[in-house]
């Protein structure tokens, strides 16, 4: 049965322990959150009855809500679009921790996240203060869709100050005050860290594997065959994004597993000055290419499958 890395280290547990020690050392948590505004409602429960009446159900047994704003405006498109990048880019200067809406940023890199971060900010107040000189228009829009389903005081007199993103550096350490009062809970507390960091490497090592086994699949999947007796069509965003996790892996990558060291390092000396236009214009080229991706992606499979199964605990990750 196919496993992941996340079942069983390709190293031994000097090693794993090791890089968990690094990741501990050299790493900070991070947690990003948001204060957004909610735009839907849940009927009242004489709607819900209404509502119910004209299919002959019984009200209690119905579940409706309320559109409250056209979120695919485009002044409302703008706002949500910055919170997607802003979760993106957290996502791609991080790691994988084993605790809900934290993960794991480099302490070498706290600077430049806290001033994107302050960028991000900058942005959605712009893009919020845009939107709320639209917000007449969005609520007549509103009242004219809704029709008796329309209140007035399901909407604030402002969108000013009603979408926000924060960020904070929680610690994932021991306090220190336990030591002094209680010594014993104080050791369990820092195995259990250090369980946590082990974890964690682990899950790094998951979603490099898994990431790199998508984009080798996907570029050798375009350069394989015809369709139509043409080459196949490809983005840009298929080259470029390999590259960008070569640069990502090179930043992030905890040295744990030398299997999956080698093969990012063949993947990348298999694209080392490949640019998309020419896998378009040459038919050799792609053809070599997507020989050597297969050989990439073989050897990515093989890390994945028939490992013995490993006691993770594992929880459920939010945002991260």
């Amino acid at each position: 049965m196919a496993t992941s890395l996340l079942d069983e280290p390709s190293t031994d547990s000097s090693d794993r322990i090791t890089a968990a020690g690094r990741l501990r050392g050299t790493m900070a948590a991070i947690k990003l959150s948001f204060t957004w505004l909610g735009t839907r409602k849940t009927l009242t429960v004489q709607q819900k009855n209404q509502a119910a009446d004209s299919f002959g159900a019984e009200g209690k047994y119905l579940s409706a809500g309320k559109k409250l704003l056209d979120t695919s405006h485009p002044a409302f498109k703008a706002v949500t679009a910055i919170k997607g990048r802003c979760l993106s880019y957290w996502r791609a200067v991080s790691l994988p921790y084993p605790e809900p809406g934290i993960r794991l940023i480099s302490q070498r890199t706290i600077s430049d996240f806290d001033r994107q971060m302050s960028a991000f900010r900058e942005e959605l107040t712009e893009a919020v203060e845009t939107l709320d000189r639209k917000y007449d228009e969005l609520r007549i829009a509103a009242q004219r869709r809704l029709g008796d389903l329309y209140d007035s005081g399901d909407y604030p007199a402002t969108l000013i100050g009603l979408f926000g993103i924060e960020h904070e550096y929680p610690s994932v350490e021991p306090p220190d005050y336990l030591r002094q009062l209680n010594p014993q809970l104080y050791e369990q507390e820092c195995q259990r860290v250090e369980a946590r960091f082990d974890e964690a490497v682990q899950l790094a090592e998951q979603a490099f594997l898994e990431e790199l086994s998508k984009l080798v699949e996907h570029l050798g999947e375009r350069l394989s065959g015809d369709a139509d007796g043409k080459p196949k069509v490809f983005r840009d965003t298929a080259v470029t994004n390999l590259m960008e996790f070569f640069e990502r892996f090179r930043s992030l990558n905890v040295r744990s597993n030398d299997q999956l060291d080698e093969l990012v390092q063949r993947a990348q000396r298999v694209m080392r000055g490949v640019e998309p236009q020419q896998l378009r214009d040459n038919a050799a080229l792609r053809q070599r290419l997507g020989t050597q991706l297969s050989s990439v992606q073989s050897g990515l499979d093989g890390l994945m499958v028939d490992r013995p199964r490993r006691n993770i605990l594992r929880r459920p990750q939010q945002e991260g």
